[in-house]
């Protein structure tokens, strides 16, 4: 297994997280896999993968229980990374979910808590509730998830808002919309973009252009489409893996380095957005 140092993001805090975590979107589906996604989460552990996202939505909860199994006995090693639905995205519900990610989970804080997407909550309500969970101590950092560009200006015009840390959105190949506005925008306050779904569900892997590279550099199609998003500044990604196979693919794809040619190439395949455009969601 490879030892060598995952390379960090900071947040505002100050925090540094890994470049690459963990997602756990569709885990906890499936009983018969339940034993390979925990030890694949335990190998990411293993191996400098050290922060996991997870939602109290996923699996209805179970996942966050399986992330729970998996990270007991060493929760001091990890990055927890959890969402509050936006149904549950009130003052005082906010407080409860956490409370109950909490609790299936397995531990007595979150490293950090997103609102899963915008809610029909007024965002000064919900922000508050997160200063309420870091004044107890069960989270230490707040952030958001799927808000665009108008959605960010507003949060940060909120008394508490410009305390968000991340905003983590849908990003890869296929889907780079927020280069025109809302990533550099970020990049320009220093808050971290998170990117979930960096191979689009599988849907970039056949690709022959990928592949192409991905042989000149005895790699993957999947390490390709990571290694690109890795390229982007104050950009850490969180792809799923449920084997422990699939986790070192993915960590292998910190250490391809792309060369301009390559980049050159996958820009002309999946060109950059020339306009503004609605923000991309699963």
């Amino acid at each position: 297994m490879s030892t060598r140092t995952v390379p960090a993001v900071r947040l505002p805090a100050g925090e540094a997280i890994p470049v690459m975590g963990m997602g756990t979107w569709h885990m906890a589906e499936n009983p018969a896999r339940r034993q390979a996604e925990i030890a694949a989460l335990r190998t990411g552990i293993e191996i400098g993968l050290t922060l996991i996202d997870t939602a109290e939505m996923y699996a209805d909860g179970e996942a966050e229980v399986l992330v729970g199994e998996a990270i007991a006995g060493q929760r001091d090693n990890v990055f927890l990374v959890s969402k509050v639905l936006p149904v549950h995205a009130t003052y005082d519900k906010t407080i409860l979910a956490c409370r109950q990610s909490l609790k299936r989970l397995g531990t007595d804080r979150l490293d950090l808590y997103l609102l899963h997407w915008r809610a029909p909550v007024p965002l000064a309500e919900t922000v508050l509730a997160f200063e309420e969970l870091i004044r107890l101590e069960l989270i230490r950092f707040w952030g958001v998830s799927n808000f665009d560009i108008h959605d960010m200006e507003e949060l940060l015009s909120v008394p508490g808002g410009d305390a968000v840390q991340t905003d983590q959105v849908l990003y890869n190949l296929m889907r780079r919309g927020i280069e025109f506005d809302l990533l550099p925008e970020l990049q320009d306050r220093g808050i971290p973009v998170m990117a979930y779904s960096p191979i689009e569900q599988g849907r970039l892997l056949p690709h022959p252009v990928l592949n192409a590279i991905a042989d000149r550099h005895d790699a993957t199609a999947v390490q390709v489409a990571l290694a690109w998003v890795l390229t982007r500044d104050g950009v850490n990604v969180i792809p799923r893996a449920s084997t422990k196979e699939h986790v070192m693919q993915n960590r292998g794809a910190i250490e391809l380095h792309l060369t301009e040619d390559d980049l050159r190439l996958l820009d002309e395949t999946f060109p950059p957005p020339l306009s503004a455009q609605p923000l991309a969601m699963y």
